[in-house]
């Protein structure tokens, strides 16, 4: 009786979604293997090879190579010769695919899959009891998140971001204070300080993992005007101290981000910015559906975003709590004026230029 009442060609038209879904998390695990262990970039060098010549050039174990070739052959991302049993990685592949290819390596971000499938049990359990995961569960999430940060953010931080921001650049050049709210492993930070030594930078973040990644890459880099501390960004207690605070994807997932977003707007000086840069959704599960990365960014948002904020009694936004939201809580916080800008090489992030 059900199924005579099914649509045929929906289900389909389902099935097919299902099969290529179960296909794309696979190729997914695969391509973030392939970024670890420096595949992508070894052949991307490399004219046709065979999987012996392929795994001795990246120093890896041939049999596994050889599967993991499979997977990528059988997924249209390596072509294959029969003839002479080898293996290339057409040049356009390679272009969203290689290091070498920030910011567009769509590799480096597939390795969001496996981190978040590894709570997937602790996540199933808040489905039936609440709460939420800690950051602490999350295996490799700084060295994942500064490597993201560095091709959504670092890469462009002087050129396209900064200037987002009248008179900023400027200002920078001159010399001003500038607080990193939930800077994580203080690569733009780190960055800005280099860019602009004659301003002085603190970054804060509750990580203490990611404070000693940032205090280690500032000293590699010899930055003598950047600070990092360990510190719960919804308590930051400055009064007019800085004339710029940056928050980069830092804001969403916090317990409290109105207490947040308070304390920076307390921090600032009357002619103080603050650069904010977060997830570009709407606040309207019906408008996010034309967004083509809906499903990875709301999957991101249930097993991490929204999760850690609930496991520290917060409000748990999530990353999708969207360009009108964000707004109306700016505007809670004390800040009078708000500009919302994309820009081109961005197409997962929104960028809010807010002042009192």
């Amino acid at each position: 009786m059900l199924a005579a009442a099914l649509d045929g060609a929906k289900l389909s038209r389902f099935q097919q979604q299902m099969l290529g879904a179960l296909n794309g998390a696979a190729l997914a695990l695969m391509t973030s293997i392939g970024h670890r262990a420096g595949l992508f970039d070894v052949m991307s060098r490399m004219r046709p090879a065979t999987s012996r010549e392929i795994a001795s050039e990246a120093g890896l174990d041939e049999r596994y190579v050889r599967e993991w070739l499979g997977a990528l052959v059988t997924s249209g991302v390596v072509e294959y010769a029969p003839a002479g049993a080898t293996y290339a990685l057409p040049r356009e592949h390679a272009a969203l695919l290689t290091r070498a290819s920030r910011p567009d390596n769509m590799a480096a971000t597939c390795q969001w899959i496996p981190v978040l499938g590894s709570v997937e049990d602790r996540i199933l359990e808040c489905f039936e009891r609440g709460g939420g995961v800690p950051y602490s569960a999350y295996a490799r999430f700084h060295a994942v998140m500064a490597e993201e940060s560095d091709q959504t953010v670092v890469a462009a931080l002087v050129e396209s971001i900064v200037p987002l921001a009248a008179g900023l650049p400027e200002a920078l050049a001159r010399g001003i204070d500038v607080l990193d709210v939930g800077c994580g492993s203080g690569r733009a930070v780190n960055q800005l300080a280099a860019a602009y030594p004659t301003s002085r930078f603190t970054g804060y973040d509750i990580s203490g993992e990611g404070i000693e990644a940032a205090r280690a890459e500032a000293r590699e880099r010899g930055l003598a005007n950047v600070r990092f501390v360990v510190r719960d960004a919804a308590a930051l207690g400055h009064a007019q101290d800085f004339d710029c605070v940056t928050a980069f994807d830092a804001i969403h997932d916090q317990a409290r981000p109105d207490r947040v977003l308070r304390g920076i707007a307390d921090a600032l000086r009357p002619d103080g910015v603050f650069l904010l840069q977060d997830i570009g959704g709407t606040s309207h599960v019906e408008a996010d559906i034309a967004n083509p990365l809906g499903p990875f960014l709301y999957t991101i948002s249930c097993l991490h975003c929204m999760t850690v904020s609930l496991e520290a009694g917060g409000m748990g936004l999530g990353a999708m709590w969207g360009s009108e939201r964000a707004q109306r809580m700016l505007s809670e916080a004390g800040f009078g004026r708000v500009d919302v800008r994309r820009l081109p090489h961005d197409a997962l992030n929104l960028y809010f230029i807010a002042r009192k």
